[in-house]
């Protein structure tokens, strides 16, 4: 018996930890390639140019979450000042119940997650859940890099619910700045 138990202590851990999301998974590894190109303003991961404005372009990002809508990066440069994002569009969807799903299942997979910066040392993806409601029309999750240190302590990773109409989008964005803005601008569509 107890040689079963010292058996099976091994296979409980490791699927411990995985619910934990502290093993690689998809959205963790897309996560992090993301945020190691940060520093470099996203540009090994900056595909072809989408639009420009006066002190914004948008590119198309060569990375994105399996089976993504859309992946974009914005830089922004104005007096001054720049900005960089990226985010995807993860899921466009008519169902409320099927946006919450997604929602709550990029959350498990981002949640505690190890990351590790080039030239960084490890950082903790950490957030605070809070359960979607339908009535309540932007859902949203700050994750913030631990500890927060050098550049890497403006580096905020924000995962979006979003609700326009009968429309739900669900949305993850790694950014500077404003934390929310590029994943808000991309949801409502006025990237």
């Amino acid at each position: 018996m107890r040689s079963a138990i010292i058996a099976f202590a091994p296979l409980v851990l490791s699927a411990s930890l995985s619910a934990q999301g502290v093993f690689s998974n998809n959205t963790q590894t897309v996560v992090e390639k993301v945020i190691q190109d940060y520093p470099n303003h996203f540009h090994n991961i900056k595909g072809e140019l989408i639009g420009q404005a006066l002190q914004t372009a948008r590119y198309k990002s060569t990375l994105e979450l399996p089976g993504a809508a859309s992946s974009t990066i914005t830089l922004v440069s104005a007096s001054g000042t720049e900005g960089s994002g990226w985010t995807c569009t993860v899921l466009q969807t008519a169902s409320f119940e099927e946006a919450r799903a997604r929602f709550s299942e990029i959350y498990g997979q981002l949640s505690n997650s190890i990351i590790s910066a080039a030239g960084q040392k490890t950082f903790i993806l950490s957030g605070q859940y809070e359960t979607p409601a339908q009535d309540k029309k932007d859902n949203e999750v700050m994750f913030t890099l631990l500890p927060g240190v050098g550049d890497m302590k403006r580096v905020r990773v924000e995962l979006i619910l979003h609700g326009e109409g009968q429309d739900w989008t669900v949305a993850l964005s790694v950014n500077d700045g404003d934390p929310g803005a590029q994943a808000r601008l991309a949801v409502n569509g006025r990237e």
